[in-house]
């Protein structure tokens, strides 16, 4: 069985991400800057991220 892991590096930080496989689409958070990221395209085990707004709650403050 096959353990093939995908690389890709963070918009933000630039650091180096290795993940087990994963599907266009799915999001994950940089380890480094703790960024959400969705996964935009898998090419050639190289992931293509791109980083997600993460919209904050309004509490009337």
């Amino acid at each position: 069985m096959s353990t093939a892991t995908l690389t890709g590096i963070c918009p933000e930080c630039e650091t180096d991400l290795t993940v087990p496989p994963v599907v266009k689409g799915e999001t994950l958070s940089c380890p480094e800057c703790i960024l959400t990221l969705r996964i935009e395209d898998i090419k050639d085990g190289h992931l293509t991220l791109v980083m997600v707004e993460v919209q904050l709650r309004d509490w009337g403050q």
